[in-house]
C-alpha cells in the first residue's frame, strides 16, 4: 500500500517558477544576430569607429535594440560627435536605458545597456550638446532604425 505523502509533489506545482526566480538573470539573445552583434551585445565588444551604419546616418526615426527591439533613442536627439560613433544626447525613454558602472581596461566609464534583454549598447560621457550635457555613444551593431514614412 502507498501512502498518500508519496502520492504528494515534492516541490509543489510551482517550483519551476519559484527556482527559476533564484537564478541570476542572464540576458536572452536573438537567434538571429549576426556574430559581430553578438561580441557587441553580449561580449561587450566595440566596433571600430567610422565603421558602423549609422555613425552618419541623418534619417528620421527610432533606434531599436537589436536584439529585442526595445525602443532606445530617436532620432531628433542624434548630433555629430566628431568620434565616429552614433550619439546620443537622451535616450528615447530612461526606463529602457540602463547604466552601470565600467572599470574596463584601466578606466571608469558609463556603460549604457538595453534594460530589457541586457544587451550592451555603448557608454555615457559627460561631453554632450545641451540641453543634457550627455552623449550616449552607441555601436550601430547593437541598434536597428526604425525610420519614419
Amino acid at each position: 500500500m502507498q501512502s498518500k505523502r508519496s502520492q504528494e509533489p515534492v516541490l509543489g506545482e510551482n517550483w519551476k517558477k519559484s527556482y527559476t526566480s533564484l537564478l541570476p538573470s542572464v540576458p536572452m539573445m536573438n537567434d538571429k544576430l549576426t556574430p559581430e552583434q553578438q561580441e557587441v551585445c553580449f561580449n561587450k565588444g566595440t566596433e571600430s569607429p567610422y565603421s558602423g551604419e549609422y555613425w552618419d546616418c541623418h534619417d528620421k526615426g527610432t533606434y531599436r535594440c537589436v536584439n529585442c527591439g526595445a525602443e532606445l533613442f530617436k532620432s531628433e536627439t542624434k548630433f555629430d560627435s566628431g568620434t565616429g560613433w552614433p550619439s546620443f544626447w537622451a535616450p528615447a525613454t530612461d526606463a529602457n536605458v540602463k547604466e552601470e558602472s565600467d572599470r574596463s581596461y584601466g578606466m571608469t566609464r558609463t556603460e549604457v545597456m538595453c534594460s530589457k534583454c541586457g544587451a550592451h549598447l555603448g557608454h555615457l560621457f559627460d561631453d554632450g550638446p545641451n540641453p543634457t550635457g550627455m552623449r550616449y555613444c552607441i555601436n550601430s551593431l547593437s541598434l536597428k532604425l526604425d525610420r519614419e514614412k
